[in-house]
């Protein structure tokens, strides 16, 4: 896997094919004598320096300012968002960590027993690469009970390095140069480089923010983005950044698009189905030692697309187990799908990696049937999860509710966004015009500020946006002048209860802050978010 990825930075297709015949490539071979390079790469200075515009220089061609994935990804190489609050996060004494999106405690006890006895029982070397055949068969049988049709565990699932593995083999064996994909917006933002590393281009269509802070899907605007490039539309349900669990009625609006497009496809991110917001479902009664019927069923309200009439044929699914057993570390994803897209993912496979971790594979076989035991006093651990994610988001909630920011609806994961816009004027000018020295905008100050400042690390929502991205291309409703825009960021709730009941106090204290601020200030108290709005895209 480190050499794939060190052929991908190194090496660019046009010098082998287009620019240098393999006459031209042996004849500038360096060839090396004791002192070094000899006569020959003197003899041939002149072609790196003449007619084909490349500069001579004795530092090394790794080192060169402009390489293969600079071309593809353009500016975007900079630090990512993660990586520069991660560098924040490393300066703050004793902060309070909203900001990544990972569960800060142990998987529980059955996870844990499982990988202990997987690398006892001696699963330590080398699987199948296509996926461990114990996991495969598990993946199957659930799979076939969630989607209503049996699923051949050995055609039609790929076992994969993470979800993150599973969707950029998804769309590196279903996109061609120039293909667009459809992105809604706001979006995870290892979508947008992973389609531009697949020879992609990234579309974004904007979800609809209401009056009352619920996301919405515009299907007709959705249907006005699809051309004939149109490859492929990411769909993430539960939803990142937002926490919206997309309905029945916005799922079918999809599928009809779909249908009406003979070369389009999906690709369904569900990593985060297990944990939506359903305190009344029956699957959160107590057991109360009673036994529970638990068969693998689907979860409740949600819908994997791929069910939907004549989607399996169209859809890629993708999902893990991090998320569900805040097991993150074991990075075991997979995809299923039609056979004929699968074996193409399985072509591609043995050349990324030889398999998913052997032991965390055998290990997450045996979870995955524990799970659905009664656990905690619940039916299964899958109810118990979404009762304890709902605590917490319900935590969360209250903070915010006296804080200055405006939460947007939050039905599933553990992320909700929320306008921070009234906090904005508090941000001191330092911070503000260092954002924007680094082409960064507001959301990113308030962010530090509230990092450096107050010590509670959140995540600025514009790089969830493509207007955050200079070659973007945004689809979106046209906007009067005169309606403000929000300024969103993300909080994370997969905290321990101690972490988020500190998280709270902070915004309290913000919030007695701010009223202070415009107090003083002679500002009116004004919810900045009660006006309609049909769409954000931050700036």
């Amino acid at each position: 896997l480190m050499a794939i990825l060190a052929f991908t930075t190194l090496f660019s297709p046009k010098f082998n094919s287009q620019t240098h015949s393999r006459a031209q490539v042996r004849s500038i071979r360096p060839q090396r004598t004791r002192r070094g390079l000899g006569p020959t790469f003197a003899r041939h200075k002149s072609f790196y320096s003449g007619q084909r515009g490349l500069s001579f220089s004795s530092r090394s061609s790794l080192a060169s300012e402009m390489g293969p994935i600079e071309s593809k990804l353009g500016s975007r190489t900079k630090d990512t968002v993660w990586m520069e609050f991660a560098k924040i996060l490393r300066t703050i004494e004793d902060p309070v960590n909203l900001g990544q999106g990972y569960p800060d405690w142990d998987p529980p006890e059955f996870v844990k027993m499982s990988a202990s006895e997987a690398i006892a029982l001696g699963f330590n070397q080398y699987t199948r690469t296509e996926g461990h055949p114990a996991l495969v068969e598990v993946l199957a049988h659930r799979y076939s009970k969630h989607l209503n049709r049996t699923i051949n565990p050995m055609d039609e699932i790929a076992v994969t390095v993470g979800c993150s593995q599973a969707l950029y083999l998804a769309l590196t064996a279903l996109v061609s140069p120039g293909d667009e994909v459809i992105l809604l917006e706001p979006f995870f933002d290892l979508y947008y480089n992973q389609i531009k590393l697949a020879g992609g281009i990234p579309k974004s269509v904007a979800l609809d923010l209401t009056e009352d802070r619920k996301w919405k899907v515009n299907l007709e605007r959705l249907e006005s983005a699809v051309t004939d490039k149109t490859k492929a539309i990411i769909l993430n349900t539960p939803h990142n950044p937002t926490g919206k669990v997309f309905s029945q009625e916005e799922l079918e609006g999809i599928a009809d698009i779909v249908r009406q497009n003979p070369r389009l496809s999906v690709i369904s991110d569900e990593v985060y189905k297990y944990i939506i917001n359903d305190p009344s479902s029956d699957n959160n009664i107590l057991a109360n030692g009673e036994a529970c019927e638990v068969p693998p069923v689907a979860p409740p309200k949600h819908v994997h697309f791929a069910s939907l009439p004549g989607m399996w044929d169209r859809t890629v699914t993708c999902s893990s187990a991090g998320k569900t057993f805040s097991i993150t570390g074991w990075q075991v994803g997979w995809l299923l799908g039609p056979k004929d897209f699968v074996s193409r993912v399985h072509t591609l496979l043995p050349y990324v990696q030889f398999c998913a971790p052997s032991p965390m594979q055998h290990a997450l076989a045996k979870v995955l049937q524990d799970a659905d035991q009664p656990y905690e006093g619940f039916c299964n651990y899958y109810a118990w999860l979404r009762y304890m994610y709902d605590s917490k988001r319900s935590k969360l909630m209250q903070g915010l509710s006296v804080s200055g920011l405006k939460p947007t609806d939050s039905q599933g994961g553990f992320f909700i966004m929320a306008d921070a816009s009234r906090l904005l004027p508090m941000v001191p000018k330092s911070y503000l015009e260092s954002a924007k020295e680094s082409g960064r905008s507001s959301d990113f100050a308030l962010c530090r500020w509230l990092a450096e400042e107050q010590k509670l690390i959140t995540i600025p929502g514009s790089p969830f946006f493509s207007s955050s991205r200079e070659d973007g291309k945004s689809l979106a409703p046209s906007q009067s002048e005169e309606k403000k825009e929000p300024c969103l960021i993300r909080l994370a709730f997969c905290k321990k209860d101690i972490v988020l009941d500190r998280a709270c106090d902070k915004l309290a204290e913000i919030g007695r802050q701010l009223e202070e601020f415009e107090k003083s200030s002679g500002k009116v108290n004004q919810d900045v978010t009660e006006a309609p709005v049909s769409a954000v895209l931050t700036k």
